[in-house]
């Protein structure tokens, strides 16, 4: 499967012959499983540390952080936001999984800088209710990260929030750069 940001020549064939990216995402799973060995391993990353990440599609976290399969729990969401649903996801990759490192990465350009919560009102105004959720827009992305580690660090469902750090990552250079917390 390419890794390119333009659909390669097979998924174009799928999609103009009436069929989907899920499509192509089903059969590539299809010839994934047929060489498929299980690893013989668990839940548990190998490196106990979960990495909470934007769902930006740049962002190669494995390659980046020089990950493998089974090394870290990755949650992502847009912006890298600690929410409600990440802390459900730490406490319980913490308290049931064994992590006690917290990695956050936001990155530059993200989309989450040219939204305002206004998109919630306009969302309401297309469909006729205002989402439970906010945005959680921004316009600086390193106090962003900063709230994001105050957030994990005042939690009291976590059981290790002394190894919290965040970083910005750079979609032009693929350099991460490290937050100050205070």
């Amino acid at each position: 499967m390419s890794t390119s940001a333009h659909p390669s020549a097979d998924a174009a064939d799928v999609i103009h012959a009436g069929g989907t990216v899920t499509d192509r995402l089903v059969e590539a799973n299809e010839r994934y499983a047929a060489d498929f060995t299980d690893p013989g391993m668990d839940a548990r990353p190998v490196l106990n540390v979960a990495v909470v990440a934007c769902m930006d599609a740049r962002l190669d976290l494995h390659a980046a952080l020089g990950l493998e399969l089974g090394d870290c729990h990755t949650i992502r969401n847009a912006g890298g936001v600690v929410t409600d649903d990440v802390i459900r996801s730490l406490t319980i990759s913490q308290r049931a999984l064994g992590t006690r490192s917290v990695m956050l990465v936001h990155h530059t350009g993200c989309g989450l800088e040219s939204l305002t919560e206004d998109f919630r009102h306009e969302l309401e105004d297309e469909v006729g209710q205002r989402p439970a959720w906010a945005v959680e827009a921004f316009r600086d992305v390193d106090q962003d990260v900063r709230q994001s580690m105050q957030r994990v660090r005042t939690s009291p469902f976590l059981l290790h929030t002394d190894d919290i750090r965040g970083f910005v990552f750079d979609v032009t250079t693929g350099l991460l750069r490290e937050i100050d917390p205070s």
